[in-house]
């Protein structure tokens, strides 16, 4: 496959991960389900594809009249013409730019994800209906929340009950599991070592390396006011209050969440979480999570982001569906004010050479994700501590794009987004990077990431190839002529 082919297929691979990102995908603003899963034997999907109705003509010759719209058959799976359009529409309502997306790219990438689903589910990766059920859920209390009410999501969607409108999105939501545990099953173990970065950038010609933007490198000193203990016990209070009116009346933990919990990850999802033990949480938070029986509601406690509640929704195997309710104790404008003054007083020794920036986020500050580390920050798409400039979020981007060498930022009040409430810092730029053509010393991190990439879309490649051979797949021959990527027509 050319580069330029290749490059086309990751940025459409990229759409179809944005619209897994944003949610339901076309096949629910459908009347059917256009996504249909069958059974049959393999005799009747040939029928299917290749047999017609037949008509007779004036001069009593037989031809053959499309009775369906089907566009493919993989495996288990068939696409009908209606979910290209449809996905092509869907790209559209989502901002996608579909300049260089083709009717027969679509279609390849949709083949590709029944290919995953397929095999994912000969080779027992399966996805259990509780987790598929979980997610259903979600997705359909925040849809509810956006419309106002089912009766209008039921009419948005155009379904008669409930009950068909989760069939459908159970349908959708198993086959993207399945997919998606297909593909990680396929990366999840390639690795990169030294020398493949080292080959993999030698072997792209000097004119044609890729050029990075102007980046900068970013640290911090944070400083958080404390509550007093009459602010704490007001909201313990609260959550007490609001664990009672659940046990004792029946109240609904969800209905709760939406209307008090200050958590804006899962607050419009009726404070829902799906973890383990190795999700990434607090570990207070997961350590009373676990403790708890199914239908019990904890006890408020305290994590680095304020007080909770949580109630045990479900517990499969090694997972918890858990909702929670996060408050956080008021901050007095007194509190506030103090902790601005400690930062004009640390700003102004720096300034002074009584210490440096990052001896004063070691002594100084709050934050403990980046006080041992001089107070850089890291990128939270790859970890690395350089920001580029124009992917950066655009509130750190104003805050600092002014800022000369050397220069420190005066104490700026930022409401902490993963909660925890409001806080003062100071910045300062420690570093900056002019844009340039990849240099490898310099910029071996991303260099690393796309021989890695690189890698990983070469084994998927070899995969493809020997489950199309092995797997019963059929084009339409209105199909046929496509360019695709991969060989579907088995020629």
């Amino acid at each position: 496959m050319t580069k330029v082919k290749m490059m086309k297929t990751i940025r459409l691979r990229a759409l179809f991960v944005m619209l897994a990102i944003c949610g339901i995908t076309f096949a629910q603003q459908s009347d059917e389900l256009t996504d249909t899963q069958v059974e049959p034997d393999e005799p009747a999907l040939e029928a299917s594809m290749d047999v017609t109705d037949v008509k007779k003509d004036s001069s009593s010759n037989y031809k053959k009249i499309k009775l369906d719209g089907i566009a493919a058959v993989v495996g288990d799976y068939v696409i009908l013409d209606s979910d290209i359009e449809k996905t092509l529409i869907d790209l559209k309502s989502q901002g996608a730019s579909v300049e260089d997306v083709t009717r027969c790219g679509l279609l390849g990438k949709l083949m590709e994800d029944r290919l995953y689903a397929h095999q994912a589910v000969q080779d027992s990766l399966l996805v259990s209906d509780d987790e598929v059920a979980a997610t259903t859920e979600r997705q359909i209390q925040s849809f509810v929340q956006q419309t106002g009410s089912m009766e209008k999501l039921l009419q948005f969607y155009r379904k008669e009950d409930e009950a068909s409108l989760r069939e459908d999105i159970n349908k959708i939501n198993k086959l993207r599991m399945l997919s998606e545990k297909m593909q990680t099953s396929i990366v999840e173990e390639i690795e990169i070592t030294p020398e493949e970065v080292r080959q993999f950038f030698n072997n792209i010609p000097e004119d044609e390396r890729p050029v990075f933007g102007a980046e900068m490198e970013i640290a911090q000193i944070v400083k958080a006011p404390e509550p007093t203990e009459k602010e704490k016990q007001e909201v313990i209070d609260k959550l007490n209050k609001i664990r009672a009116d659940v046990l004792d009346n029946d109240a609904s933990f969800s209905v709760k969440a939406i209307l008090y919990s200050e958590d804006p990850g899962s607050k419009s999802d009726g404070g829902f979480y799906s973890i383990t033990k190795d999700t990434g949480f607090d570990k207070t938070f997961k350590d009373v999570a676990f403790s708890l029986k199914q239908g019990e509601i904890s006890e408020p406690f305290e994590t680095a982001f304020g007080y909770h509640i949580i109630y045990m929704e479900k517990i499969r195997g090694q997972e918890r569906d858990i909702r929670h309710i996060l408050m956080q104790p008021e901050i007095s404008q007194k509190a506030l004010d103090e902790v601005k003054e400690e930062l004009d007083t640390i700003r102004k020794h720096i300034m002074e050479g009584k210490y440096t920036f990052a001896e004063a986020a070691l002594n100084f500050s709050d934050e403990k994700e980046t006080k041992f580390d001089g107070g850089l920050l890291r990128n939270p798409v790859n970890y690395d501590s350089r920001f580029e400039l124009t992917k950066m979020d655009p509130t750190l981007y104003n805050q600092v794009r002014n800022l000369k060498d050397d220069e420190i930022s005066y104490p700026l009040l930022e409401e902490d987004p993963r909660g925890g409430g409001p806080k003062y810092k100071i910045l300062k730029v420690t570093n900056r990077y002019d844009e340039h053509t990849a240099n490898f010393a310099q910029d071996y991190t991303k260099i690393q990431e796309l021989a890695k990439t690189e890698k990983q879309y070469k084994a998927i490649k070899k995969w493809m190839d020997k489950h199309i051979t092995d797997t019963y797949i059929s084009v339409d021959e209105d199909n046929r002529d496509c360019d695709f990527a991969n060989n579907w027509v088995k020629e």
